[in-house]
């Protein structure tokens, strides 16, 4: 399997935070070939271990979440789903959605609103909020509580899809991508020797506060760890400069709990081997999972690689094929590079 064809296959499937099965099922599947262990654990995180051998060998731990954001059903009301957010949703793109209601089998529904020919004045100015929208199944108030019981998760009913230049739109590509550049690293790295113990976490519940990752960090006391997640890629309608450019190769992240010495081999690897990156700042606690990983018993040495992605917790999130091989190329080359001396800064 391709690397666009893993993006693909992961971001059709559905797994809001807290209902991952399906894809971890698929994670499992495809870590397989490469590792000499997978197990999954109570909270639902996928762990592959591929040993080097050596006997005290050092831990280093590459991590990719595998959930999506996404919606829960709260209530019906004339046969309509009301709904709150599974992580962060912006309502503004709700309206017009199609939904697949994660029922078995799954149940289609669409999200609308008031026609702009029976809104009143001010009404087509003011702030859409998640609480006034509601799910349309098509069926009425009886059949929608036996069809949909309360709890039930859901997704946005997108099919993932290539266009442009290497380019994939899909839900789910935060943080999917990221999680098939880790199995791609463990192609590159197939049959070569390591002289660390690597473990490759696809975890769980990043969206509802980085959740998976720290149960999982604090199981495996890796001795470094990279995180890798998206980061804001630029748009004609966001033009600040600090967002990344969609082509422009793997982002190595720099910030106060990023370790030094991991971030400065990154830099140094890429340059060496000719792997397109660019730079990353992170002000604050990164708001990704090496925020938990970092503060794991004493402490864990982690850095931060990014995959650029437009349009993040929608429908259409973008991801260039070429960025996910170059962040895939780099985890390789870090992971070889890695003994057994200090993980200090």
């Amino acid at each position: 399997m391709t690397l666009q064809d893993t993006i693909l296959a992961l971001c059709d499937l559905p797994g809001p935070a807290g209902f991952e099965e399906p894809v971890a099922a698929l994670c499992k599947k495809l870590l397989e070939p490469y590792v000499d262990q997978v197990t999954t654990d109570v909270l639902g995180n996928v762990i592959g271990v591929r040993r080097c051998g050596k006997k005290n060998a050092k831990k280093l731990l590459l991590d990719a979440h595998i959930d999506e954001v996404g919606l829960i059903i709260t209530g019906h009301e004339d046969g309509f789903l009301r709904f709150s957010a599974l992580g962060g949703v912006d309502a503004r793109m709700l309206p017009a959605s199609e939904i697949k209601v994660l029922t078995d089998p799954p149940v289609t529904g669409v999200i609308g609103v008031m026609p702009p020919h029976l809104l009143k004045g001010e009404e087509s100015d003011k702030t859409i909020k998640t609480e006034d929208l509601f799910i349309d199944i098509g069926l009425d108030q009886e059949a929608a509580k036996k069809a949909v019981p309360l709890g039930t998760p859901a997704v946005f009913n997108t099919t993932p899809r290539v266009f442009g230049d290497g380019l994939i739109c899909a839900k789910g590509l935060d943080d999917r991508v990221c999680f098939a550049a880790l199995v791609r690293a463990l192609e590159l790295l197939r049959d070569k020797p390591l002289e660390v113990d690597l473990y490759i976490l696809g975890s769980v519940q990043e969206e509802l506060g980085t959740r998976g990752a720290k149960a999982a960090a604090f199981d495996i006391r890796p001795d470094w760890a990279i995180a890798v997640d998206v980061d804001y890629a630029s748009s004609p309608d966001a033009r600040e400069q600090w967002l990344k450019s969609i082509g422009g190769g793997a982002v190595i992240s720099k910030g106060p709990i990023l370790n030094r010495r991991l971030t400065d081999l990154a830099v140094a690897l890429a340059q060496e081997r000719g792997i397109k990156y660019q730079i990353g700042v992170e002000a604050g606690d990164t708001g990704t999972n090496a925020r938990v990983i970092n503060l794991t018993g004493a402490g864990v040495a982690t850095a931060l690689l990014d995959i650029p992605l437009r349009y993040m917790h929608s429908p259409v999130e973008v991801v260039s094929v070429h960025d996910a091989e170059a962040t895939a190329q780099l985890l390789a080359a870090m992971a070889e590079s890695l003994k057994g001396e200090s993980a200090d800064a």
